[in-house]
């Protein structure tokens, strides 16, 4: 008795996908940037799925994921460095018994990273617009972290 199994079906590579037109090319490479307003992930998914389907997309969500990278290191310090400056307004509030200045720890310790996310809201809203525009964006500071 042999057993006779059949063959296995060929199963066929995983493609790329369609190539994006020029109007979706430069409709993703504007959301790559808009993205930006909810923080790291739509650049991410927008990069890691339409980056082999269109130039300008693959060009503009890389720039973006690398300045929400770049953001997120920023945000993370300022609020590593309002957290430093409160604890030493609360420590020489405690210390003079100026209690009247405990009500700016809570001013020091949230401006810093509020004013960080105000920058990446301006710079995200910039760099969409410019995208939509038909140009390219290049955000100020920026690591290039993903080349």
């Amino acid at each position: 008795m042999t057993d006779q199994t059949p063959p296995a079906p060929e199963q066929q590579p995983a493609t790329a996908g369609v190539p994006l037109t020029a109007a979706e090319d430069k409709t993703w490479a504007m959301w790559s940037h808009f993205g930006g307003l909810l923080y790291i992930l739509p650049s991410l998914i927008i990069f890691l799925v339409f980056k082999d389907r269109g130039t300008l997309t693959k060009q503009e969500s890389k720039e973006a994921l690398n300045w929400q990278i770049t953001f997120l290191i920023f945000y993370i310090a300022a609020f590593i460095v309002g957290a430093i400056l409160a604890a030493i307004v609360g420590g020489v509030a405690v210390s003079t018994g100026n209690y009247g200045m405990l009500s700016s720890v809570g001013l020091i310790s949230g401006a810093l990273p509020f004013l960080t996310w105000v920058a990446n809201a301006i710079f995200s809203i910039m760099g969409g617009v410019k995208v939509n525009g038909g140009g390219s964006y290049r955000y100020p500071v920026n690591f290039r972290f993903i080349k």
